[in-house]
């Protein structure tokens, strides 16, 4: 098959293209670049860039640099900045994958070939039915369904997964046998393509600051002050700056410019057993489910819990367990009660 392989520089992306040339396809690699916010250059894309050229050479394969920067602030930074503003906890990772790399890229690029290959862990499978499907990787920690749990039918049909069955420690030695340049190169800890951009820096740049208090939910009792209610989010511990913690923000007002913290542990304000769910999105088709496994969080862990219509677009998901940090903007992703497969998601609501 003629496969576009979308490459990042890291070893993720590398190992995958090592498995398709092994396998025997036709290979063309490409690298998105997307420049900073202020339209320049951006130092560390140049360094992947020049990875990506030595995986390249090493395959002796064709390697194309391609732009989405304008794509990519117009739609998701700039969603991610509308829901920042209105206090919700947006997910710019799943929307970059829907709209980015499996849709603006296959839309110009990626369609000339059979199929885009990322070095995403997750898998496919043909369901009874003949369908596709969006199946999760054996490795727990490094499944990446929840990150791909909004893309359409269509992109998934059209997507490979070539290291979706391999843990982790296997892609790494793989890597080191190949002799990969990048075989021993950590992982980026990046939003999408922001990369190695500080998170709240960019939130500052773009909203600035807004002073407000932080209030004891339960007592009313003023803790202290925060820079803007948008640096921080339902089920937060760290970076409140508060004494005699653990303190977590539980609560937020925005008309008010106030956060509600709560203290400890285990105190119970920050956990709850229902998920209310609008904007529902299924990958192949509506399972038509009441038992479900989820996550609404990216975390190796799966919560059990029955899921009830209220229409085709709003859900609500009543936990077995007691939820920890639920964040209006964030996403609840559906799977099977066995965790095989990713069925889709939808937007927590309040």
């Amino acid at each position: 098959m003629r496969i576009a392989a979308l490459i990042s520089g890291g070893v993720d992306s590398a190992v995958a293209v090592h498995r398709l040339v092994e396998q025997g396809h036709d290979v063309h690699l490409f690298y998105i670049r997307i420049g900073l916010d202020n339209g320049e250059g951006d130092c560390a894309a140049d360094e992947d860039i020049e990875m990506c050229g030595y995986i390249a050479r090493h395959y002796g394969l064709p390697f194309d640099v391609v732009s989405l920067h304008q794509e990519y602030w117009d739609h998701v930074m700039d969603y991610a900045l509308r829901t920042v503003r209105a206090g919700l906890t947006p997910n710019p990772d799943i929307m970059c994958n829907r709209i980015i790399k499996f849709g603006y890229f296959d839309e110009r690029w990626g369609h000339e070939f059979d199929k885009t290959a990322t070095g995403h862990y997750a898998t496919t499978l043909v369901g009874a039915d003949g369908l596709t499907y969006l199946g999760t990787a054996p490795d727990p920690v490094k499944d990446q369904t929840d990150f791909l749990a909004r893309i359409t039918y269509a992109q998934l049909a059209h997507a490979m997964f070539p290291i979706g069955d391999m843990p982790k420690s296997r892609v790494r030695e793989l890597a080191i046998e190949a002799k990969l340049p990048n075989a021993f190169r950590r992982d980026s800890q990046g939003i999408c393509f922001l990369g190695n951009i500080n998170y709240n820096d960019f939130i500052r740049r773009h909203l600035g600051e807004k002073p407000g208090a932080i209030v004891e939910l339960e007592t009313g009792r003023k803790l202290g002050e925060h820079r803007g209610f948008w640096f921080h989010t339902i089920g937060q511990r760290k970076g409140l700056g508060l004494s005699g913690g653990p303190w977590y923000v539980v609560r937020k007002n925005v008309d008010d410019n106030v956060i509600y913290v709560s203290q400890g542990y285990d105190t119970q304000k920050q956990y709850g057993n229902v998920i209310h769910l609008d904007e529902m999105h299924w990958i192949t088709k509506d399972p038509q489910l009441t038992e479900i496994s989820f996550k609404n969080r990216h975390t190796p862990e799966f919560l059990n819990a029955k899921l009830t219509r209220v229409d085709d677009r709003r859900f609500t998901i009543e936990s077995e367990q007691k939820v920890q940090g639920i964040a209006p903007g964030q996403y609840a992703v559906i799977y099977s009660p066995d965790r095989k497969i990713c069925y889709g998601s939808g937007v927590i609501t309040l």
